[in-house]
């Protein structure tokens, strides 16, 4: 069945903007933020229809997925929905929008902190330019009969990009919990209850042994087989 053109201005923009990748640009070709402007001028919010399709499958990578390309670069990776056929360009039901008290119970109940790498909402990153922003994101939880759910998580706007396909492991958490001595479990019932987890003497010093260069490491690793003999 012949697609329809990208150019019809019948279709809705994120229509076009699927077909414009399929027949202009092609999967796992790279395209720019430029060519899809000046595909589309007529489109102000052109980009946002683009990170649409994440919703409906579709594989975009940017700079952030994919180190070989370039800050303005896009790669089309592979094919979602075919959102141009009526009834399959509306957004999955755990897309639907939240509410602000929902949004505001979220991030209440996270601590404000991104659930992924742990930074606090206006904390800069590591190379002190950019400070997060914290978002709320609907994460696939793998529940322990194999079912799935979606549910609600803090995440900052850096950790967002390209996270619709993460996925967390309810089951296998609960599994291993379980597996774990009285002991280890009242620990890690410790840091959970504290949200944070407490470094012993020997995590701390094994931090600073990691961080020696080659020779000191030695060193070290001498003088413990030293004093074992």
């Amino acid at each position: 069945m012949a697609l329809p053109s990208w150019r019809d201005a019948k279709l809705g923009s994120m229509a076009r903007a699927a077909l414009w990748l399929v027949q202009e640009v092609g999967e796992d070709k790279i395209f720019t933020k430029a060519e899809l402007r000046e595909a589309f001028p007529d489109v102000a919010q052109i980009d946002r229809r683009m990170r649409d399709l994440r919703d409906h499958d579709w594989k975009i990578s940017t700079s952030r997925e994919d180190p070989t390309l370039r800050q303005q670069e896009q790669r089309f990776v592979a094919q979602g929905a075919e959102v141009w056929i009526p009834g399959k360009s509306k957004a999955p039901k755990h897309k639907a929008s939240l509410t602000a008290a929902q949004r505001a119970k979220v991030l209440d109940e996270d601590g404000y902190l991104c659930r992924t790498c742990g930074i606090a909402a206006g904390e800069p990153y590591e190379e002190g330019i950019e400070q997060a922003v914290l978002n709320v994101a609907r994460r696939q939880v793998i529940q322990s009969g194999g079912d799935v759910a979606y549910e609600l998580v803090t995440e900052c706007k850096r950790c967002g990009v390209g996270s619709s396909g993460r996925q967390a492991d309810l089951g296998r958490v609960l599994e291993q919990a379980a597996a774990l001595s009285p002991m280890e479990q009242r620990v890690l019932g410790a840091w959970i209850a504290a949200d944070r987890r407490s470094l012993s003497p020997l995590d701390k010093l094994w931090g600073l042994y990691r961080t020696l260069p080659e020779t000191s490491r030695k060193a070290v690793a001498d003088a413990l087989d030293g004093a074992n003999d």
